[in-house]
């Protein structure tokens, strides 16, 4: 069969999916715009100490290959009922909310969410430990992704005196049963803990003050966080050692390098989860109803937003 010329319909098309394209495009730009607010010397400060992070254009086409493989994964998940639950925990500025930001990005809030807890309340204080995290477990077809877990007790809980060593001991010890109760009852558990040097902390903080659009992510727990930098080394160490079990293994990822770091762990999720193309029926676009008697009302001006720009 010989090729049909493009109507001026199909040429519409095309001209509306460059122009989506172009805008998905924007939107990446814009939340990877990480250039720093900061004064000349700042900024050479922190190019100076990344002398080889990993190109634009290399990171770019891996993260929308990955992301396109992300949107599987949500797929295969919906059709299979399938529960995915995976915990980022590591040191602050280490890149977790960087990486949660990437990975949803592009997938269906409705099913892929976030569970980002502040402190507990006093009600909660008092309940079993694991209660208020248990509510936000994913049900079939869900992904859940807890931007800090339970394992703040093994962390900040403990380095800052807020839970007790027997509450830890007690946390220790449950802990690896708990897991063992969730991937029983079929939920893929992934463990990821974010790594960073001493100097990338320091630097980042650095980073964090003087930049005015950072400067909300510094909390007085962040400034405790550099204070107290051995003691989290060695909670850390021991969380490890404690909860590393063959059921729910920790995974460690580098983070000096932000986009390396992002890319290797959704490569490492999409691994872990045995997830398969889901075949979709073709959408067609019905036609429209059009009701010649209809009249659409004009609305009063006050109705709409300004049009400052």
């Amino acid at each position: 069969m010989a090729d049909q010329e493009d109507t001026p319909l199909d040429d519409m098309h095309k001209d509306w999916l460059e122009a989506e394209l172009e805008e998905t495009l924007d939107e990446t730009f814009e939340l990877e715009f990480s250039e720093p607010m900061l004064s000349r010397e700042i900024r050479k400060i922190y190019r100076k100490a990344h002398p080889d992070l990993l190109d634009r254009h290399t990171y770019f086409r891996n993260l929308l290959r990955l992301q396109a493989e992300m949107i599987k994964v949500q797929d295969w998940v919906e059709a299979t009922g399938a529960k995915v639950c995976i915990l980022f925990e590591g040191r602050d500025s280490a890149g977790k909310g960087g990486v949660i930001k990437r990975i949803t990005q592009r997938l269906n809030p409705r099913v892929c969410r976030v569970v980002a807890l502040p402190a507990p309340n006093r009600r909660q204080q008092t309940q079993w430990y694991f209660q208020r995290y248990v509510e936000h477990l994913p049900a079939g077809g869900e992904i859940v992704l807890f931007d800090r877990s339970w394992y703040n007790r093994a962390g900040v809980e403990r380095v800052m005196g807020f839970a007790s060593e027997d509450q830890v001991e007690m946390f220790f010890r449950d802990v690896p049963e708990f897991e063992r109760m969730l991937i029983r009852n079929g939920i893929i558990l992934l463990k990821y803990w974010f790594s960073i040097t001493d100097a990338e902390q320091q630097l980042r903080f650095q980073v964090r003050i003087h930049d005015p659009m950072k400067q909300w992510k510094l909390s007085p727990m962040d400034l405790q966080s550099r204070v107290r930098w051995e003691q989290y080394t060695k909670a850390k160490e021991d969380m490890f050692a404690r909860t590393n079990i063959p059921e729910a293994p920790w995974y460690i990822v580098e983070g000096n390098d932000k986009k390396r770091e992002r890319l290797n762990c959704m490569e490492h999720i999409l691994t872990k989860i045995p997830y398969e193309p889901v075949d979709h029926e073709k959408v067609e676009l019905p036609e429209r109803e059009y009701n010649p008697d209809y009249e659409r009302r004009v609305l009063p001006d006050e109705l709409y937003v300004p049009k400052v720009y």
